[in-house]
């Protein structure tokens, strides 16, 4: 497989079938997939489906774990609903990833991924020692399979998140960069942000956004390159930083658009590696 091939972030709902196929055909070597609905997950569905992602030949690169309840309306309410955070859903949430790292495994990926919501400031908060207990449960879990647990960045800089790997101490803890969250939460450069974190990067996004337009909003995600991410940019140090895996393009529009907007930005991003002689 060539040096950063490239892939897509696919959900799985009632038309995978038809989805697939048509990643398969728009030339697609990989992909990421969200966690399947619960109906998914029990058999016989769950042979099927794993079934037709092998017969795909697409390679899965990794699952995100996406949990009940969550919802991205506003700053403050993804602290109150998103991730490992809140206290009253933690344990069941862990849970939740654990079997979410199950059909990992299954289906041969190497890394479960997931927002964990609002890292504290303060490490001396109580969610912040919590969050550390909370992962390294979970990593623990995952090293028995020999598999990888990232966090996707956006809600917190690349200096906390990077102390927060540290804190958790987990060698197969590492990081899934989305640079356009970055912007669209306000949380600081992802050049920067990546240079700091290149040392646990398995997994990217390639996804475009723009900053907040008022305190406690979250900027537009836009069709990758017309965004403010600069995405030449960002391909061209994750070449210096010798990262080599795949990237994974999301747009979290529902429809046909969203197929032809993965089109798209299959083009731009094959004409940057070409211009970066990425190959």
């Amino acid at each position: 497989m060539p040096l950063m091939p490239l892939g897509v972030m696919l959900g799985v709902g009632t038309d995978f079938a038809n989805r697939l196929r048509s990643i398969k055909e728009a030339g697609f070597p990989t992909m990421q997939l969200s966690r399947p609905p619960d109906e998914w997950l029990a058999e016989p569905r769950r042979a099927k489906l794993a079934q037709l992602i092998e017969d795909s030949g697409i390679e899965v690169t990794s699952v995100a774990a996406i949990y009940d309840g969550e919802s991205y309306a506003d700053v403050e309410t993804v602290r109150r609903t998103v991730g490992l955070l809140p206290e009253e859903t933690r344990a069941a949430r862990v849970a939740d990833t654990k079997l979410c790292a199950d059909f990992t495994h299954e289906v041969g990926a190497p890394n479960v991924s997931s927002h964990i919501g609002y890292i504290p400031e303060d490490r001396v908060d109580p969610g912040y020692g919590a969050l550390v207990s909370a992962l390294q449960e979970i990593c623990d879990y995952l090293e028995r399979r020999k598999m990888n647990f990232c966090l996707e960045t956006g809600q917190e800089s690349g200096q906390l998140l990077s102390q927060f790997i540290r804190d958790v101490d987990r060698e197969n803890l590492k990081v899934n960069f989305d640079p356009a969250n970055m912007i669209m939460y306000g949380t600081g450069d992802p050049i920067d942000a990546l240079a700091l974190l290149a040392p646990w990067v398995r997994g990217v996004h390639c996804k475009d956004g723009e900053w907040p337009k008022a305190e406690g909003q979250l900027g537009e995600e836009k069709p990758l390159g017309e965004g403010q991410v600069g995405i030449e940019r960002f391909i061209a140090k994750l070449q210096e930083i010798g990262y080599e895996g795949p990237l994974t393009i999301e747009r979290e529009i529902p429809g046909d658009q969203q197929m032809r907007d993965f089109v798209r930005a299959k083009k731009l991003l094959e004409g940057i590696k070409a211009k970066l002689d990425i190959d």
